[in-house]
């Protein structure tokens, strides 16, 4: 009895452990099979190439859009700022030549002589001052004629600053939208993605990590565009600042020497009366 007992505990145990075998050997075929539909899933949804270039060219097209549009935008600053900067410089340092000539004039004839030869602003200045004065050679107001002259300094430098800050409003554009676009495409790649999961029925990351990796790109790209934008643009605002500054001491300039030549226009019949009576 005791002998029949013992097989029969044996053959239990040795059916459990055949049935544990038998489940432990289903499970791992199914992790098999699982690991092995992951890798090709993977290796058939993710690109070979994850280099930036590689990223573009398998976006979506309208990805591919925004980051060339930002590209674009990105020459677009670079092309101001070299432009600008030359510009810039070059008026500043005409600007500054003509000022030092006409600072220590006596008269504006000798302002002219001076500054004459020189293209730029305060030329314009100078023009503006000597064809007032010989429009009013035949009235006698003096402060008729400073208002007259000051608004056409105040008009001629206006229109120089303008001239001078012509381009920049590019650059605050690019500056201002440029993460908004980005943000577009990275809103459109991240849609794509989640369509992806949808039609493949999978939540694995090899469906979502290129369409999120190709929006982050375009996020880079309008970050790209727009920082050096704002930079650029806050720079030119503070150069043409110092310009427009510096005209306004060139028209004060001005404007002092036509006072000047105005009074001894009026000392020199007063000079001929004193002498005429003494004559006499």
């Amino acid at each position: 009895m005791t002998t029949c007992r013992k097989l029969f505990c044996v053959r239990f145990v040795a059916g459990h452990i055949a049935v544990a075998s038998g489940l432990i050997a289903m499970a791992t075929g199914a992790m098999a099979q699982s690991v092995t539909t992951e890798t090709v899933a993977t290796s058939a949804t993710l690109p070979h190439d994850l280099s930036p270039w590689g990223m573009f060219l398998s976006a979506d097209i309208v990805v591919q859009a925004v980051m060339v549009g930002l590209a674009f935008a990105s020459v677009v600053t670079w092309t101001v700022w070299l432009a600008k900067t030359i510009e810039l410089l070059a008026a500043r340092r005409t600007a500054r030549t003509s000022m030092e000539a006409i600072s220590s004039a006596a008269s504006l004839d000798e302002a002219v002589q001076r500054a004459g030869t020189k293209n730029g602003a305060i030329a314009d200045l100078l023009d503006a001052a000597v064809k007032e004065l010989k429009l009013s050679s035949d009235l006698s107001d003096k402060e008729g004629i400073k208002e007259r002259v000051a608004s056409r300094l105040e008009r001629v430098e206006a229109a120089r600053g303008r001239r001078i800050a012509r381009g920049t409003n590019v650059l605050a554009t690019i500056g201002a939208t440029g993460p908004f676009v980005g943000l577009f495409g990275t809103v459109w790649g991240i849609m794509n993605s989640f369509i992806g999961i949808s039609k493949s029925h999978t939540t694995s990351l090899a469906v979502v990590a290129p369409g999120i990796a190709e929006a982050l790109l375009a996020t880079a790209f309008g970050l790209v565009a727009a920082i050096p934008a704002v930079v650029i643009y806050n720079l030119f605002a503070r150069m043409i600042s110092g310009y427009r500054a510096l005209l306004g001491d060139a028209s004060a300039e001005v404007l002092r020497l036509v006072s000047r030549d105005l009074d001894r226009r009026e000392e020199v019949p007063h000079r001929r009366k004193i002498l005429s009576a003494a004559a006499e």
